[in-house]
């Protein structure tokens, strides 16, 4: 076994000290007498190699969310490191170590999307820690590997507590509790750290009670080493120590605003700000030993990625790796099973034989913007929603096109709001059998604040609406009287109540990746079997808690006690699934396995498909869970602020029709404890209800489902 700490800190000690401040900044120059090459540290990954030229492009982030699918998401990520090598194998040996050239890739993105609003909310895998927690680690561990050496190295960002609103990030306090901060905002930083092993950890741009997270004792120094134990590196979201002292003016100087990150942890500095850090040293604010710890683990990272080896497994990965026909149908599949179909009247699958005419309406159906989301590569082909219907609906049918209108509001000079295109599209409608009408949002609307092209709220929606001109277009084309199947490509919750109503079909896409389009147009056809479940919760517009309020109550799932439009874990397929039979069992008395159960899921159509399997555990406290056993809680366990229910466990099985599969699962000690106020943990004695099936059991799904979509039992624990 290699000592990588011990060959980092044989290099870091033939440093000068002006040598070791150097290392310390993203863009970090070479050191030609000790034989060290320079290197960009700032590349990304969100969902294939981003910024750096062709690549793979997969769905966003919170499309592969939906898949529910631990195992191809780490498929995914080792996809996604095998490109990372190859490119750099053959960019580094033409002396290109520019930005994004590097193997240290800043993602998974594992904040919990608490708010539909918020711009950046795609990045990320949903608004449920348990969900975000095991898809972060699927994604760090096929990233990283399990070799001698790092295949690549992940980011788990950003730490912590970071979800808007953007416009304000660089000032802004989020102010929460220590239940929210340990029940929700933690969860998944921890598994990255303590399971995943993450190599890395991005701090945020906020500050979070008061501290700036990229110079904060409690969440850098108490939690992340000394409570978790993170033997990785730290860097600073970009240009965000700068914050310190220009906008959330907890220090007075640059000078001091190096020092205070560096000395409470944060190694790398995504920005200029640790310039500064020779004159922290001569003003006594740190030591030298401070800019030593923090070289030594850097170098560490890149000795474990074998940037000092000559016998490194991934140096021969060739550059045709990139970019492969593999992982282009892998990008396919992802498509696929990501896709989350929310409304079916019995319109789809459609049927060729009876099909003559289709049209294709909406600002999105030729759009390669949909596809891509935000930090992505440049694919070397896309298939738009457009061309997926042309490729995919047969010789004998003829496609009808009109853009219907513009994606937002923009203003045409002397006409107002731009609804120059509705005849057209009205038109096109009355002209064909079955309309495909393909509406939503792409980067621009929903963002990242740095991002000049975001035309709303710095990046964040101001409310669930889609843009008018896109409404007024929907209400337009429903009047035509002919069947509507309305293809939504988006990165969050949108109130689609209208087309609930008004729509036959309803087909969530997300951003979905450079083949999108025609993953799309299998799932109308029926050529592939819609199997996406939803990672956020769609609420209805005007529903939702102040944007800038961090507590969750009456936030997500857990916490929502209003009903939602569509719930989270909802999703319909062209099978149909019984769970029954569901059984449990004590698990080991030494170990983390607390309970072990399974289900059977039957298949009760005349078609194969993939079951999401969810399993979810009601252990809200209350009279069920009051006696003597749970004496000692007064002023620590508050009823009204506990989770309706939480997500415990997920998985796919294929069920071909007709056939029954028993799926087996293991709930650890995590699963049934409650959180306090003081963000204690403690198993609460009492009675605990578990539910197995396809869906949330929430009177919103049944609705939806017309029936209930699980099974359930009962049983003591505690």
């Amino acid at each position: 076994m290699k000592d990588f700490r011990k060959q980092a800190e044989k290099l870091v000690d033939q440093m000068t000290v002006e040598e070791m401040a150097s290392q310390l900044k993203y863009d970090a120059p070479a050191i030609p007498r000790l034989g060290i090459p320079g290197y960009n540290w700032w590349n990304e990954a969100l969902h294939g190699v981003a910024r750096a030229g062709t690549a793979t492009v997969f769905p966003q982030a919170v499309g592969m969310a939906a898949m529910f699918d631990a195992e191809l998401l780490g498929k995914i990520a080792d996809a996604i490191a095998g490109e990372g090598r190859a490119k750099y194998n053959e960019q580094s040996s033409h002396g290109d170590v520019g930005i994004y050239k590097g193997l240290t890739f800043w993602s998974p993105n594992i904040n919990i999307f608490r708010d539909p609003r918020w711009g950046r909310g795609h990045e990320t895998y949903g608004e449920d820690p348990y969900l975000t927690s095991r898809l972060g680690v699927a994604f760090i561990e096929g990233l990283q590997g399990d070799g001698v050496y790092m295949k690549a190295a992940a980011c788990a960002k950003h730490f912590a507590v970071h979800s808007g609103p953007e416009k304000e990030r660089h000032s802004f306090n989020a102010v929460v509790s220590a239940k929210d901060m340990e029940e929700t905002y933690l969860p998944a930083f921890k598994a990255a750290v303590c399971e995943a092993g993450v190599e890395a950890v991005m701090g945020a741009y906020n500050r979070t009670n008061g501290e700036p997270c990229c110079g904060s004792e409690t969440l850098l120094k108490k939690t992340l080493r000394e409570k978790w134990g993170f033997r990785g590196h730290v860097v600073s979201d970009c240009w965000a120590i700068r914050d310190f002292h220009e906008h959330h003016m907890v220090t007075a100087t640059a000078t001091e605003s190096a020092a205070l990150a560096l000395k409470n942890g944060c190694d790398l500095n995504c920005g200029n700000t640790y310039l500064y850090i020779l004159k922290a040293l001569d003003a006594g604010l740190i030591a030298e030993e401070d800019i030593r710890r923090a070289a030594v683990r850097l170098f560490t990272t890149r000795m474990k990625l074998g940037l000092f080896a000559d016998d490194c497994e991934f140096d021969k990965i060739p550059y045709e790796e990139n970019d492969s026909a593999e992982h282009n149908l892998l990008s396919l599949e992802a498509a696929r099973r990501s896709a989350v179909l929310l409304k079916n009247d019995g319109i789809l699958p459609l049927d060729r034989g009876n099909l003559k005419t289709i049209g294709v309406i909406g600002p999105t159906a030729d759009s390669r913007t949909v596809l891509e989301g935000n930090y992505c590569g440049r694919a070397s082909e896309y298939i738009t929603n457009l061309e997926g219907i042309r490729r995919t609906a047969g010789e004998g049918v003829r496609i009808l096109y009109s853009e219907g209108s513009h994606l937002w509001n923009w203003r045409v000079e002397g006409q107002g709001e731009a609804d120059d295109r509705l005849s057209e599209a009205v038109t096109v409608a009355s002209h064909s059998d079955v309309v495909i009408l393909c509406l939503g949002l792409d980067a621009s609307l929903e963002g990242e604040q740095m991002d000049k092209s975001n035309t709303f709220d710095s990046g964040d929606k101001p409310d669930l609406l889609l843009p008018q001109c896109q409404r007024n277009l929907l209400e337009a084309v429903c009047a035509a009287g002919k069947p509507v199947v309305l293809v939504l490509n988006s990165g969050s919750a949108i109130d689609l109540s209208f087309a609930q109503e008004h729509c036959d079909a309803i087909l969530q896409c997300w951003y979905s990746g450079s083949k999108g389009g025609r993953a799309m147009a299998e799932l109308l056809f029926g050529d592939a079997n819609p199997s996406g479940k939803l990672p956020v919760t769609f609420y209805y517009d005007g529903t939702l808690p102040d944007f800038r309020d961090y507590s969750m109550k009456n936030r997500t799932y857990r916490y929502l006690r209003e009903k939602p439009l569509y719930p989270f874990g909802y999703g319909l397929s062209y099978s149909r699934f019984r769970f029954g039979g569901l059984k449990t069992e004590p698990g080991e008395e030494t170990g983390d396995v607390m309970v072990r159960g399974s289900v059977d899921v039957t298949n009760v159509s005349g078609r194969d498909g993939s079951a999401v399997v969810q399993v979810y555990l009601d252990k809200q406290p209350g009279e069920k869970l009051s006696g003597g056993r749970n004496d000692g809680l007064s002023g620590l366990l508050d009823p009204d602020n506990q989770p309706v229910r939480s997500l415990c466990w997920f998985g796919r099985v294929q069920v071909p029709a007709g056939e029954k599969v028993t799926v087996s699962f293991a709930l650890d000690r995590t699963a049934f404890e409650t959180v306090l106020e003081d963000g204690s943990r403690r198993v609460l004695a009492g009675q605990y209800t578990l539910y197995a099936g396809g869906s949330q059991p929430d009177e919103r799904s049944r609705e939806l489902l017309g029936e209930e979509d699980w099974d359930k039992t009962e049983f003591y624990a505690g």
